[in-house]
């Protein structure tokens, strides 16, 4: 990404601060004439669809949201969770954007890397992002990072050792985030893979990996609290590099990360714009052109839950951390991937776009 693009983690702060603190602030001086529908979602439900198998990250924090959503959305309607995996998400993205309904009664939970796939030219996604209804993001990776992890039982003690040896990496499918950055990890730092696609989920590959089928994966910090803590806690995992940082984490000061790595200006760029999903690293939408009032309530609905006690307890236990930012600096962040210059999109897209 270029200078006037790139954000630094301490802007994120700041900004969904403020975005925050704005939109709380604007709720609570809304006349209610102009919540004109706010009785619509009384005694309706709303289904909640989350395009991977149980288990993941983004199965977790539905659930979590589908359970605290309800007291936020005027009128109370029951949150019912669907999962809808394909296709590393995107199955689920274009029935959100093409086929479903568009009453404001169906939300979910998008891959967060399927606008930038949008603007690498895959033509598999098959909706324009900036019209999706966003409703905001659960966490902008302000205390995240994106690992290249393995099982510590594996011979790989740190990524030179990944460049001498092959080293059998998990992903999803194309677009998702964990196989784009095992490509990443090829590709830029040479290490010696072949990404092994097409798991269902994160529970999946977690199973592969303990059953030694394959050394390891590309996943976030928050994914493995979340899904397997027990084995960063027992320290069963090993850490190989860190994604997502300009800075390397306090808790992990012997693992570079992937910009230190880098050090050609074009290469650097490509990484950057790889990175741009992670900062709407947890996003929800709704489908385009819903009513207006309706896509209003959803979004103050969805900034009121994702910043109370309750909520952010919830899923603290669960081990993900939340840092939220409303619909608006989502789309902010894909305004910032269709801004990168044509020639970076393209060579991303050459390595992550199905052939």
């Amino acid at each position: 990404m270029t200078s006037k693009t790139k954000i630094s983690k301490t802007k994120i702060s700041r900004r969904q601060f403020c975005a925050t603190a704005a939109g709380v602030t604007a709720a609570a001086i809304v006349p209610r004439s102009s919540l004109a529908d706010s009785n619509f979602y009384k005694g309706k439900t709303v289904q909640l669809v989350v395009p991977f198998s149980p288990g993941g990250i983004f199965d977790i924090a539905g659930r979590i949201v589908a359970r605290h959503l309800t007291n936020h959305i005027e009128g109370n309607p029951s949150v019912v969770v669907q999962n809808q995996p394909g296709a590393g998400g995107l199955s689920a993205a274009n029935r959100l954007a093409n086929s479903t309904p568009r009453d404001g009664l169906t939300i979910a939970t998008v891959s967060r890397s399927i606008p930038q796939l949008y603007y690498c030219g895959d033509a598999n996604v098959q909706f324009d992002p900036m019209k999706l209804t966003w409703l905001g993001s659960l966490s902008s990776y302000a205390d995240d990072a994106y690992l290249l992890v393995v099982m510590a039982s594996s011979p790989f003690k740190t990524i030179e050792d990944a460049r001498k040896t092959k080293v059998n990496l998990a992903g999803v499918g194309v677009g998702s985030t964990n196989t784009t950055f095992a490509l990443i990890a090829k590709e830029l730092l040479g290490v010696n893979t072949d990404v092994v696609r097409g798991f269902p989920g994160a529970n999946d590959i977690w199973l592969a990996m303990e059953r030694g089928e394959i050394d390891g994966q590309v996943i976030d910090i928050s994914a493995i609290m979340a899904s397997r803590p027990q084995l960063w806690n027992e320290k069963k995992l090993r850490v190989l590099v860190q994604f997502a940082r300009n800075t390397r984490m306090s808790t992990l000061p012997d693992v570079p990360t992937g910009r230190e790595l880098v050090k050609d200006p074009k290469d650097r760029a490509y990484l950057e714009f790889a990175e741009n999903p992670f900062f709407m690293a947890l996003p929800f939408a709704a489908p385009p052109e819903i009513p207006a009032d309706r896509a209003e309530i959803l979004e103050k609905a969805f900034m009121k839950m994702a910043m109370t006690p309750a909520f952010r307890a919830e899923m603290q236990q669960a081990g993900m951390n939340t840092s939220p930012v409303d619909g608006k600096f989502v789309k902010k962040v894909i305004e910032e991937a269709a801004a990168t210059p044509k020639d970076v999109r393209e060579r991303l897209g050459k390595l992550i776009i199905a052939k």
